[in-house]
């Protein structure tokens, strides 16, 4: 007798309010108990809505009409109570610190499980499993007002698991990861497949982060892909990676580079393929209108560090973070942000944008504009127009629809941005910074939660921020955009910079690389390699074919 599905989704269509199209569109999906799948597409895909249906958020949380189906753990979405549903699902939601509730990560974790009348003596051992499984055991006593981006992750990865649920759903679980990170990820699903077999629903952008040294074969083994706001491909990934690699990237996806590879040239088998490497090699040396490797000598500071402690509150104490900060920002370059989760480098970015007071030194220069890493902190209107315009000159209509355009914004304009996609809010969150365009720009991960096509409008914009004259320094944890986009390379570990330089050099540097944890991509790791003084040259053409397949078979 076959087993019963622990998802159903039959014929589901969603639409929500002032939208014309529907945000899903007769999405037919089964999914079995134990059963690991990722979830593809482009930004707008439906790949969130989804997950949101199938927890339901849509429709208990969210005004919206529902049709068809949807069954979770053998129970009606739409007719059984959230409190329910909790029960059986566990969701990491795309901003993970939306989902968090209580003052202390013991508390967060416990939660859950008092909710479900477990024995007190039974809480402890559960927490400190759960923490141990995503590698957060040293976080166990942190405040959760005071974790970074990429550690309110884990917690609440922790949190999604500690109640052993039925069906998991993961939206882009390792957006705010550092490597490590990244790994634990992939161990702590892994063991709660192999002990309680949950089914897992995976949405993700950084897929060779993800899948790791095994490659594609390192991915959830089955795909599913949407596009149009319904399902166009599903089944094995390797099968549905081969089959749909083109048709991904021109939509604009992030592929895993093996896939990449054999979109542009036909060829599997990634860096192992002759095809591929000659492809690769023969990049370096075409001839075209593309970037410089570097670009020229930067002009005059427009920000300064000197000295500087940066420090954020712990309870009644204020812990120390990075000492002794010296960094100049010059107009005309991008300067990548690196270093692990919980290092300090949004409390960098908050007191260079003077919202975090420095404990010793000073900041001089003007103030910059920042993009914060969860977009939603920065909005204050109600429509997207109106929060691009604001705090612009009245006469400044042109620039806003100049904004909308070039982000591709201009069907949402008049939605709430509190109601778009995280990888749409972000795309706000750039658009509005930039219309004012401040002689110094911080972005704190301004690409995270963005497919491919989204992330390429993003640094070209912050490029073209730093040509026109301005200064940008954007922390990230994507090597690839940080190697394409920026000019120089500031690592932070151990309490301060231990790196600061042309950024080629500082990935290029394996003492730096192994002191702040960092990984490089496999299509870095092989340029820095191979062709240090065109990488820069490689990965803007790469991108540059990111719309069309550029080699014919």
């Amino acid at each position: 007798m076959a087993e019963t599905p622990a998802v159903v989704l039959d014929d589901v269509t969603v639409r929500v309010p002032r939208r014309t199209e529907p945000i899903l569109r007769n999405v037919d999906l089964q999914v079995a108990p134990g059963e690991q799948v990722l979830v593809l597409g482009a930004s707008g895909s439906g790949k969130s809505s989804v997950l949101r249906v199938i927890s339901g958020v849509v429709p208990h949380a969210v005004t919206a009409d529902l049709t068809g189906e949807v069954q979770v753990a053998g129970r009606p979405v739409a007719r059984v109570p959230v409190v329910e549903l909790s029960r059986h699902v566990g969701v990491l939601p795309q901003d993970p610190s939306a989902a968090v509730c209580l003052p202390d990560v013991e508390q967060e974790l416990a939660l859950p499980l008092e909710n479900r009348a477990v024995p007190p003596d039974e809480i402890e051992p559960a927490v400190v499993e759960a923490l141990d499984t995503v590698g957060a055991a040293h976080l166990r006593e942190r405040t959760t007002s005071r974790l970074s981006g990429g550690e309110s992750q884990r917690i609440a990865l922790a949190a999604a698991l500690i109640g052993r649920p039925e069906v998991l759903l993961l939206d882009e679980p390792t957006s705010m990861l550092d490597p490590a990170g990244v790994a634990e990820v992939r161990r702590a699903v892994s063991q709660a497949v192999d002990r309680h077999r949950p089914s897992v629903i995976l949405v993700e952008h950084r897929l060779d982060d993800l899948a790791g040294a095994r490659g594609v074969t390192g991915l959830p083994p089955r795909a599913v892909v949407m596009d149009g706001a319904t399902v166009v491909a599903d089944g094995p990934t390797e099968q549905v990676l081969r089959e749909h690699a083109a048709a991904l990237h021109d939509a604009g996806s992030w592929l895993p580079l093996e896939a990449e590879l054999y979109a542009l040239t036909g060829a599997p088998g990634g860096l192992a393929a002759p095809e591929n490497v000659a492809f690769l090699e023969g990049l370096t040396t075409q001839d075209g209108a593309r970037p410089p490797d570097r670009s020229p000598s930067p002009g005059p500071p427009v920000l300064a560090a000197r000295g500087v402690a940066v420090a954020r509150p712990a309870g009644r104490r204020v812990a120390p973070v990075l000492e002794g900060v010296d960094l100049e920002l010059h107009a005309g370059e991008v300067v990548a942000l690196l270093g692990p989760n919980g290092v300090g480098k949004t409390s960098l970015l908050l007191t260079l944008a003077g919202l975090l007071r420095p404990a010793h030194g000073v900041v001089e220069g003007g103030r910059p504009g920042m993009v914060f890493q969860n977009a939603e902190h920065q909005f204050v209107a109600h429509t997207v127009r109106e929060e691009i315009a604001h705090g612009l000159p009245a006469p400044a209509q042109e620039r806003v629809l100049q904004a909308l355009a070039a982000h591709r914004l201009e069907h949402l304009a008049d939605q709430n941005p509190f109601r778009l996609s995280g990888g749409e809010q972000r795309r706000v969150s750039l658009a509005a910074m930039l219309a004012h365009a401040r002689p110094c720009l911080l972005a704190d991960e301004p690409t995270l939660g963005l497919d491919r096509r989204d992330s390429l409008a993003t640094i070209d914009a912050l490029r073209a921020a730093a040509d026109q004259g301005g200064a940008v320094l954007l922390a990230t944890h994507d090597l690839r955009t940080a190697l394409t986009v920026a000019d120089r390379a500031v690592v932070l570990a151990r309490g301060g910079v231990v790196a600061d330089g042309p950024v080629e050099r500082v990935l290029a540097d394996q003492g730096v690389l192994a002191e702040a944890g960092l990984v490089l991509p496999p299509v870095v790791a092989w340029l820095l390699s191979r062709a240090p003084h065109a990488a820069r040259r490689v990965l803007a053409r790469l991108d540059a074919a990111a719309p069309r397949k550029v080699v014919a078979r």
